[in-house]
């Protein structure tokens, strides 16, 4: 579990250096920001509508992040609209934008208004593009695995999708190593459009993708852009042993959460990320960022904030570099969890 220590050549610290994206030949901000937090509160009660939203959009756009990551069951189909709206208003120049948004969750009650079959994916990805208000996504991902419907068909349409020049690039999101090898593998043996990234769920205190995914990702340059990178906050130091939740709003309300962290372990491994960043005089939300950026894997963290100061955090870790002895003491603590994230 401990064998991806890895610390890259450092960033300059004048600009925010594009990263190359898995395979392909298109390049990234290190960073991506994470849309699901922008939308329609009728969604989720912690979700930031319009002007909420619009300053961080903004500084994002202002300090080199061109990352946006969406998908279209965000405060059911809300979350499309304003970041296409807000990315319109901040940088009209759709060329230097990379926009990612992704398919598979259920939209209505419609039977065939979910999953990852032909009739769902052709219909998502125009219905995708409308609220957006773009031509094409640069990335378009799978949200989740569909064990109902053939990987021939999913693997096909999608790669329809990006001969019609609807989508640039092709994602996946947390499945099993053994499913993302036998796509990519049709993908290959057919001359398919190829999934150039995984959107796994990675952080210090969940690290099952080290098993499997993250050496496949490797072994084929698929490039990792994890979701939940500070788990949900709790790796921002926070939450305290025996309290449960903090007190933000999302915090109380985020049961999904409660699935995922809080084991006594999981408070160590925070304990130590808040060692390191009192001793480095950072905040504890950069050195688990910084850990993350440390990862060969590691395209572009999914980063979430709700409040312009997290954005600013995030931004300040790409300045962060940990030695190899602070990335072991804070890989140390890890126990191993049943795997999470797999649904959603």
């Amino acid at each position: 579990m401990l064998h991806m220590s890895f610390v890259p050549a450092p960033l300059p610290e004048t600009a925010m250096t594009s990263v190359r994206l898995g395979h392909t030949g298109m390049r990234v901000s290190p960073l991506c920001l994470g849309m699901m937090t922008y939308g329609s509160k009728k969604w989720r009660e912690w979700v930031l509508e319009e002007d909420e939203a619009r300053p961080i959009v903004r500084r994002a756009i202002e300090v080199g992040i061109s990352f946006f990551d969406t998908a279209d069951m965000y405060s059911s189909g809300e979350s499309e609209v304003l970041t296409g709206k807000l990315l319109r208003e901040f940088q009209p120049r759709r060329e230097e934008l990379e926009i990612a948004t992704k398919v598979f969750n259920p939209m209505s009650d419609a039977a065939n208004d979910r999953g990852l079959s032909r009739k769902h994916i052709m219909a998502s990805i125009d219905a995708s593009l409308k609220r957006l208000g773009v031509d094409y996504v640069d990335l378009y991902q799978i949200h989740r695995f569909d064990p109902n419907t053939p990987i021939e068909e999913t693997c096909e349409a999608l790669h329809d999708v990006v001969k019609a020049g609807k989508a640039l690039y092709l994602g996946a999101s947390s499945m099993y190593a053994w499913q993302f090898l036998k796509m990519l593998n049709f993908q290959s043996a057919n001359g398919l459009a190829r999934f150039a990234t995984m959107q796994n769920h990675y952080n210090l205190v969940y690290r099952e993708e080290e098993r499997e995914m993250m050496p496949l990702c490797l072994d084929q340059n698929v490039g990792c852009i994890p979701w939940s990178p500070l788990a949900r906050g709790f790796l921002t130091g926070s939450r305290k042993r025996g309290d449960g939740k903090s007190e933000t709003v999302r915090a109380k309300t985020d049961d999904f959460a409660h699935g995922l962290y809080y084991r006594d372990s999981d408070f160590t491994v925070v304990d130590r990320v808040v060692e390191i960043a009192t001793q480095r005089n950072v905040k504890p939300a950069q050195v688990a960022l910084a850990w993350m950026l440390s990862k060969p894997a590691v395209t572009a963290p999914i980063i979430g904030a709700s409040k312009l100061y997290q954005l600013e955090d995030a931004i300040g870790a790409l300045a962060v570099k940990l030695t190899v002895e602070e990335i072991k003491s804070l890989e140390e603590p890890y126990e191993p969890h049943p795997i999470l994230g797999h649904s959603y």
